[in-house]
């Protein structure tokens, strides 16, 4: 049972089911939703987990019935799983039509690992659209139409690879990209990827190894991809690379001095997100 103290929490969303969808949700990924259900506690609700809502705010009730609750707010705690919790409990309670605008500084109070159902898998779907913020009784008005089309006009075109899990291909610009949030702990990546990078062996196909953010206290490994690459491109190539980093995660053995100096430039090179 995750304990409710307040402070900081370095890795907020540590034993829930796919916390690395929820990390790449919070940081990488523009329009997304994932499926979660609460606790019998907490009337066993099925709820909408997603990237972003309107005016960023914390939750909303729809008209509907429908909860959603957002990711890409701001930590008022320390502790994201506690301020995410905090705001999808405001908006159970709320009447439908009702935003939960902000959350102020939470009190000490249950996290997410306390008011959802862990055995509910985290099922991501990556969205094109911000269209599922509506009510689908909504009218579309004009001035609605207009500012959702400005709201997709931000999306950065982003998809899952679905050869391995919580890896995500996107499109900045003229470049494409993987990014990859990794379960395991951070120096077991990290020692990994530096046995990989230090035998010239950290790419894959046309894909060149750049880096890694920390996010949410997991490490997302940072692919550049041939230019041109969809989605669908990677997937073999990363089925084929996937048993290889498995393997280098999973050996134990001290790092030779390639090694070595593949991971001191790792270190130096990575970048911390929130």
């Amino acid at each position: 049972m995750a304990k409710n103290t307040p402070g900081f929490v370095l890795r907020p969303f540590e034993g829930l089911p796919g916390e690395p969808d929820w990390v790449a949700l919070r940081e990488l990924v523009p329009a997304a939703t994932a499926t979660a259900r609460t606790t019998a506690e907490h009337g066993a609700r099925d709820v909408v987990v997603t990237t972003i809502l309107p005016n960023s705010w914390a939750a909303l009730h729809r008209s509907d019935g429908v909860v959603l609750v957002a990711l890409q707010t701001g930590t008022s705690s320390g502790d994201a799983s506690r301020d995410v919790a905090t705001a999808l409990l405001l908006a159970l309670d709320a009447e439908p039509g009702t935003a939960i605008e902000t959350i102020g500084l939470p009190t000490p109070g249950p996290r997410l690992q306390d008011v959802l159902d862990l055995a509910v898998p985290f099922e991501v779907t990556v969205q094109d659209s911000f269209s599922f913020w509506l009510d689908p009784s909504t009218e579309v008005t004009p001035d609605l139409k207009a500012a959702l089309e400005e709201a997709d006009a931000g999306i950065v075109d982003t998809k899952r690879v679905t050869a391995a899990e919580s890896a995500y291909w996107c499109r900045m610009g003229a470049r494409e990209y993987l990014r990859w949030a990794q379960p395991a702990d951070e120096q077991v990546v990290l020692d990994g990827l530096a046995r990989l990078h230090g035998k010239r062996e950290s790419g894959f196909d046309d894909a060149k190894f750049i880096g890694y953010f920390r996010a949410a206290g997991i490490v997302v490994p940072v692919w550049e991809l041939a230019r041109g690459s969809e989605a669908e491109d990677v997937e073999k190539p990363l089925a084929d690379f996937l048993p290889r980093f498995e393997a280098a995660m999973a050996d134990t053995a001290p790092l030779d001095a390639n090694a070595r100096r593949a991971r001191a430039g790792l270190v130096a090179r990575q970048v911390t997100l929130r």
